[in-house]
């Protein structure tokens, strides 16, 4: 019988659980093994504890790197190479840096040197084959558990797509799709009929929300009012869909499903000063249509696909920053671990991302609720232990300036330009080496140590220059500085399977695991991963096979969600055991099955579900019906929805005329060296500033981990460390606050007051009228136009009395400069932290009438129903 790559090990794993010890150094016989562990145990591990634990353990930060309290830490070695070659202590490094004969540096620099005697043992050691004490292989490892297999057979998520029959529904006439047959069929079931559509000015703010996130013009609900014919609606849509603003808003939902972050986070904030340029291939991508299969290929595998021109390999790399800008703990101590850690986040991007399942709660043990072993955790981690993580950091545990930085880890692209002239290049050598000089000079002195007025060291102002013309000459002579590159993905110079690590520690290897996918689902006709490569882009075309039952399930979902406010499965994110179950199973399905035979086209799929009549349903609540199904899973309205975070700042920069709705091109973060930034130092500073005073969409907004943009940060935006199918809305005092007190919604309260005022022919009626339809895309009532111009009668005569006592016209008030924070207890000479605290533009009226329609106007920006979309 031919065994697979899969049933072998899993054979394998279960006579290594069979036996209670495995010993994975040099595969000693039995009748050796206990002797050679009892030699470790009672003569090498004491040496080693006791004069070199201090400095090179994992309760240390490791002096070079090294670790000797693991054997893979003495394989792997530190900064300078392998410690130990086991069999060959004459190459082992351990030897010579002990050894008496070896009088440079040798170790331990403290106390005292090792005798020759302990010398020898050391060595016996590592000619035995450098033996040491295995691990436990968990019993469960690899062992076919029935509970697992039952799981895989009964789940929905998992089973193969159905092509269900479309339902027949008493209400024919009703019905203008088989979407919508699948909808009525249940709703007629239940005994509750669809509520009556929308109106046209409701449905056109509904729909231009939707697909752009940006209100409608006046014009365009004029026109559309107006239109009679019966594909008046369908010539919205499609406009719409033409629009580069539906790019923009649906890229901004991958956005989110992607962690899209412009740094690495927590521990130690370094930008990604590329990124803008993932963003921007996201955004061209969905105004292109690009179909969803070839969008995921593009993201997981770009740089192994072909390309037809420079410019072509350069936008599939720029796909691959998909894998590259998650979060990243720069300042982890071992590299192990840091490896280990970025594949368990690509692992979660990727999983659930694209299939809606949470595999790395795989990591550690088998997955307590869905079919999903350790195995299959590891046979995905050797596909991106093979592959080159490239967001240009490195891990080092305290660190200043560029130490962060790798350029080597970033995607060159090929476009290049100018290098600067040599002679400007040999002149700022000389400043850094000058500089350098006189940092040596000082640094670790007792005048350097000694604190300055500031409370810094005095020598923090040489490590400052020298640092700074460091990045100058950077600047100039690195090609990644100028621009010239992304944060991407590629194949790793040694590819192969990796190891369990032994409950998800990454330093304790078990078996080896072949590179491969899940086994929860069948897909069949998927290929091997081919060994020679890393085995991405295998598993780019096991994830958008059609025959992969959860890839067009968990994306049909998705667009279901955005259009009507809840996923068909509540739960976007995961479609294990855990999560929802689908509503619609079978209207699922025919979504899924619809996006694959119209070639992925997400933009046909969008068209389908909003030209439906569910989709303009009006958003009335008959009580019989919210007491029968008060969440609406079954549809008989449409759900309303408040704007998130983006939409409330675009729809406001609309009403006020200031939108500008070009691209800008480059994030601020592009600027940003590669260096720690601290959250309230002067780099956060500039990049809140920049954004303060954009008018460009919010999507372009500078998005730096940890340095949320004021304008967005009340309503709740996404976080950017996991993937976001579905953000959180939430009703809190401090939106309220916001609307009140911001400078961004007074300045655009402003700029429109001063628009309807500059309106010389117009009466107050009329601006009432004009406010009403660019903030909230209608007309007034009559009653509302009589209470708008009490409001600014009586506003504009209390502004007559008292502004005098109330506050004199200011343009700015900055405040003075924040004291430079302490550093941290841990490191005292490695922040630059010299920023001061933001200054808040105060907005001011210039008279008494412009107060007033300036209070009138953000009163409406204020509103319940600038917030809400029915």
């Amino acid at each position: 019988m031919s065994l697979t790559p899969r049933l072998r090990v899993s054979i394998a794993l279960a006579l290594l659980a069979a036996s209670p010890v495995v010993v994975r150094a040099a595969e000693p016989t039995a009748k050796d093994d206990a002797a050679k562990l009892a030699f470790f145990e009672k003569k090498v591990r004491p040496i080693l504890v006791d004069n070199c634990y201090t400095c090179h353990s994992a309760d240390t930060k490791p002096a070079g790197g090294l670790r000797v309290d693991d054997r893979n830490g003495l394989l792997q070695g530190g900064n300078v190479g392998a410690a130990i070659v086991p069999g060959q202590p004459d190459k082992s490094l351990l030897i010579k840096r002990v050894s008496q004969a070896e009088a440079k540096r040798r170790m331990p620099l403290e106390g005292q040197h090792l005798t020759d005697e302990q010398v020898a043992v050391l060595s016996t050691w590592i000619k035995d084959g450098a033996v040491w004490p295995a691990l436990k292989i968990p019993a469960s490892l690899g062992q076919v558990n029935p509970e697992i297999e039952k799981l895989k057979k009964d789940h929905w998520a998992w089973q193969p797509h159905k092509t269900p029959a479309v339902p027949t529904v008493k209400n024919a006439a009703w019905a203008r799709d088989d979407i919508d047959r699948f909808l009525l069929a249940k709703l007629e079931a239940k005994g509750l009929p669809p509520v009556a559509d929308a109106d046209k000015v409701t449905l056109i703010r509904r729909v231009t929300f939707d697909l752009t996130g940006l209100p409608p013009t006046p014009e365009a609900i004029e026109a559309f009012v107006k239109d009679t014919s019966p594909a008046a609606f369908a010539t919205v849509v499609d406009r719409l869909l033409a629009s580069p603003a539906f790019g923009e808003r649906w890229g901004r939902h991958w956005l989110d499903v992607a962690r899209y972050g412009e740094s690495t986070g927590p521990s130690r904030n370094v930008p990604y000063p590329h990124a803008w340029r993932y963003r921007d291939y996201v955004i061209d991508a969905v105004n292109a249509d690009l179909p969803y299969d070839q969008f995921v290929r593009e993201q997981i595998a770009g740089d192994l696909l072909p390309a037809k021109s420079d410019a072509e390999r350069d936008r599939l790399n720029t796909a691959t920053g998909f894998l590259a800008l998650g979060v990243k703990d720069v300042n982890q101590r071992f590299k192990v671990r840091f490896d280990m850690d970025n594949v368990d986040e690509q692992i979660d991007a990727v999983s659930r991302s694209v299939l809606a399942l949470t595999v790395s709660c795989a990591r550690c043990h088998d997955h307590k609720f869905d079919p999903i072993p350790t195995t299959d955790y590891y046979a995905l981690a050797g596909i991106f232990t093979s592959t080159d993580n490239c967001a240009g950091v490195r891990n080092k545990m305290g660190g200043a300036g560029l130490a962060y930085y790798n350029p080597a880890m970033l995607v060159a692209l090929t476009t290049k330009d100018a290098p600067a002239s040599s002679e400007k290049i040999e002149k700022l050598k000389a400043e850094v080496a000058a500089a350098k000089k006189d940092w040596d000079a000082i640094r670790g002195t007792p005048k350097g140590l000694a604190k300055a007025a500031d409370g810094f060291p005095t020598q923090r102002p040489f490590r400052l220059k020298y640092e700074r013309l460091q990045a100058d000459l950077q600047a100039l002579t690195d090609p990644a500085a100028r621009g010239h590159a992304v944060h991407g993905a590629r194949d790793a110079k040694t590819v192969g399977d990796t190891a369990v690590r032994i409950r998800g520690e990454a330093e304790k290897l078990g078996p080896t695991v072949p590179r491969g996918f899940l086994t929860t689902v069948n897909v069949p006709g998927a290929a091997t991963v081919n060994k020679t490569q890393s085995g991405r882009l295998e598993l780019a075309q096991w994830l958008t096979s059609p025959n992969n039952p959860l890839t067009s399930r968990v994306i049909a979902n998705r667009v279901w969600q955005h259009l009507f406010g809840r996923g068909i499965v509540y739960t976007v994110d995961n479609f294990g055991t855990m999560g929802d179950v689908p509503s619609h199973p079978e209207l699922l399905d025919h979504l899924a099955d619809r996006l694959v035979h119209d070639g992925w086209s997400i933009k046909k799929l969008v068209r389908a579900v909003v030209l439906t009549h569910a989709y303009q349903l009006g958003s009335d609540v008959p009580e019989t019906h919210r007491v029968a199904d008060p969440a609406n899973k079954l549809v008989w309205r449409h759900t309303p929805r408040r704007l998130d975070a983006e939409e409330i700042r675009d729809a406001a920069l609309v009403a006020a005329g200031k939108l500008d709705p070009k691209r800008p091109g480059p994030s601020p973060a592009k600027e940003l060296r590669m260096v720690e930034m601290r959250d309230n130092g002067p780099e956060a500073k500039t990049i809140n500033e920049k954004a303060d005073t954009s008018t460009h969409r919010s999507v372009y907004l500078p998005l730096l981990r940890g340095v949320t943009p004021h304008s967005l940060v009340a309503f709740d935006p996404v976080e950017q460390t996991l993937v976001t199918g579905s953000r959180d809305t939430t009703t809190v005092p401090g939106q309220a606050l916001f609307l009140l007190n911001s400078s961004f919604v007074r300045q655009q309260s402003l700029a429109l007051a001063e628009k309807l005022l500059k309106e010389k022919d117009a009466d107050d009626v009329t601006r009432v009228q004009t406010a009403y339809r660019r903030a909230l895309g209608r007309a007034p009532t009559a009653a509302e136009v009589d209470r708008a111009r009490a409001f600014l009668g009586e506003y504009e005569s209390v502004y007559r009395s008292q502004v005098a006592t109330v506050v004199k016209p200011v343009k700015t008030v900055k405040p003075e400069p924040a004291k430079p924070a302490a550093p941290p207890p841990d490191d005292p000479d490695q922040i630059d932290q010299t920023g001061e605290a933001t200054a808040e533009t105060v907005v001011q009226a210039k008279d008494a009438r412009t107060a007033a329609w300036l209070g009138f106007v953000q009163a409406l920006y204020g509103s319940a129903e600038f917030r809400i979309v029915k």
